[in-house]
């Protein structure tokens, strides 16, 4: 039965260390829910909207360029298209056919604008019959050529980026004049390049960005600083230009992330685009994100580690308040089963008083009678055996006295006692027994205790409990060690110590219980009970300490005066 009640009592135990740590990790888990996914679905939101944000701050500035680049450009084409028509409209055929004046007409064009290489003018049928420059070209019939059909057709025509005689890049710039008489006659210049990577330069771009001119064929008219040279074939992955402008993020055939701005032509076949890494053109956002993500770590941290500090807190503050409620129901059913058992001592000692009444006044009368009597023999070996009739009496009283001491409405004698005295007059009690068993006493008693207020013969019962549970459970020739000292709060502290076999820690919650013992049936269970009785009556505490193997510890204390004298009596 009592294993049973061990085995529950160990059960429950491990039952509520379960429910703490079940309480804490749902605790734990709740809270991170309610504080974490608002902050994630904050971060997320944001992250998003920051991103949207940055990349349209940051690719607009790269379209802006790209335009405004553009714009240089049609504006340099278009002031030498407006040129070459005003030199079509102010000379007539014949004047531009003189040798002399077509040369001094490209001088001054060299002087006051860049770019001019050669001037000619072709007639009708294609032939070129007039010529300034550096190449012989005069009588040459362009009637074939793309430039000379598109300006018939179009009345002007800029050409693509090409070679021709000059081995070198250049462009052709056409318009077509038409007389009062109806008589057709183009004009035609040469253009160099250099003033295409001049305006590319000026941009200013980053050395990672890559800034060029293609034609429609996708057939670059500058070089590239990372897919081609003029007139090669450019190899990245154009395909999403329109013929308008446009800005995407892509992949380049090295898998490098880009952003590519355009812009194209209104007045000629080119469309100027610009590259840039993605880790360039997105640094400002990488940081931006970077940050976020380690003030989202910190935030998490922080709030991880608050979660945990504050359940921790939370959880002990919990365990702590059902650990004092089970002990206050501990200290409520304990003081129950005494008021039990003292009600039932009270009743006992009630019952055996009244016949050791009579035999108390019997004996006294025995005892006078034989005092009165003449001399007989054996006469004072009768008066000794009434001397010990009325010695047992009075020491029979006594133990009903001290049973008594269960019951609420017994008196307690205050007065000054010495606590190392009744120490040293227990073990002057004991001293046959520990002699006999060779039972090393250690005692460390201080000189300077102070004197104390309280029942002298209810603190020996105490000390003869504790020391004689401490002598039963030691081994021949084992050690009880017994020390005394002051403590702040004015009064006295006893400790008693052994080297026995211990209690084990599933029972020593039920030390202090009525009838729990752990000697096996050989003892009654009530000593520590009337000691842990005795000492919350004179207002102090007691407490154990014990491992299996290792001995056990068993402290009280008492106060120098009991506080309330008429709660200590009833």
């Amino acid at each position: 039965m009592f294993k049973k009640i061990i085995d529950i009592l160990f059960f429950l135990n491990k039952t509520a260390q379960d429910h703490y740590k079940v309480l804490k990790r749902n605790i734990i888990i709740i809270m991170l829910l309610i504080t974490i996914l608002p902050l994630v679905t904050m971060i997320v939101i944001n992250y998003f909207q920051y991103k949207s944000h940055l990349k349209s701050q940051i690719i607009a500035p790269l379209y802006a360029m790209a335009d405004k680049t553009k714009h240089s450009f049609e504006l340099f084409l278009d002031q030498r298209l407006a040129i070459i028509r005003f030199i079509s409209t102010t000379y007539s055929f014949e004047n531009l056919s003189n040798e002399q004046n077509i040369k001094k007409i490209l001088i001054s064009l060299k002087k006051e604008w860049r770019g001019f290489v050669d001037i000619g003018l072709i007639n009708s049928q294609g032939e070129l019959v007039s010529y300034a420059g550096p190449y012989s070209l005069l009588g040459k019939n362009y009637s074939e050529q793309i430039s000379f059909q598109e300006t018939q057709i179009k009345g002007r025509y800029i050409s693509n980026v090409f070679l021709g005689y000059r081995k070198y890049p250049h462009i052709v710039i056409a318009v077509q004049h038409l007389t009062d008489t109806g008589q057709t006659w183009v004009l035609r210049a040469t253009i160099d390049t250099d003033f295409f990577d001049a305006l590319i330069l000026s941009m200013g771009l980053s050395r990672q960005t890559d800034a060029f001119l293609i034609n429609k064929n996708g057939i670059l008219q500058t070089n590239s600083l990372y897919y081609g040279n003029t007139l090669e074939k450019c190899f990245l992955d154009l395909s999403k230009l329109n013929l308008r402008s446009s800005n995407f993020e892509g992949t380049d055939d090295k898998n490098k992330k880009v952003i590519i701005a355009s812009s194209a032509f209104s007045i000629a076949d080119y469309i100027l685009v610009i590259v840039q890494p993605q880790s360039v053109a997105l640094k400002s956002w990488y940081a931006l994100k970077t940050e976020m993500v380690i003030i989202f770590l910190i935030s998490l941290a922080i709030i991880i580690f608050a979660i945990l500090k504050m359940t921790s807190v939370l959880i002990k503050r919990i365990k702590t308040s059902d650990e004092h409620r089970e002990n206050v129901l501990t200290e409520l059913q304990h003081a129950q089963k005494l008021s039990s058992i003292g009600r039932l001592a009270a009743g006992v000692a009630h019952e055996i008083n009244n016949p050791l009444a009579i035999i108390n006044e019997k004996a006294g009368l025995m005892s006078d009678l034989i005092g009165l009597s003449k001399d007989f023999d054996k006469k004072s070996k009768f008066i000794d055996l009434t001397c010990a009739i009325l010695n047992s009496v009075d020491r029979c009283r006594k133990i009903t006295h001290r049973l008594l001491g269960f019951s609420k409405r017994i008196d307690i004698k205050i007065e000054p006692i010495n606590i190392n005295q009744i120490i040293n007059e227990v073990l002057d009690f004991l001293e046959k027994e520990i002699l006999y068993r060779k039972i090393d006493i250690n005692l460390i008693l201080s000189d300077s205790l102070v004197l104390i207020e309280s029942d002298h013969g209810q603190i020996q019962q105490v000390v003869l409990n504790l020391l004689s549970n401490a002598s039963a459970a030691v081994e021949d020739f084992g050690w009880i060690k017994i020390e005394t000292k002051n403590i702040d709060n004015g009064g006295i502290s006893v400790k008693i110590s052994d080297n026995g076999c211990g209690i084990p820690e599933d029972i020593i919650k039920n030390i202090f219980d009525p009838f729990f013992s752990t000697k096996k049936g050989k003892g009654t269970g009530l000593g520590l009970s009337i000691s842990y009785g005795i000492i919350k009556k004179l207002g102090g505490q007691i407490s154990v300490e014990s491992k299996p193997g290792k001995g056990a510890v068993f402290t009280f204390e008492l106060p120098q005066k009991p506080i309330e004298l008429e709660a200590i009596n009833g």
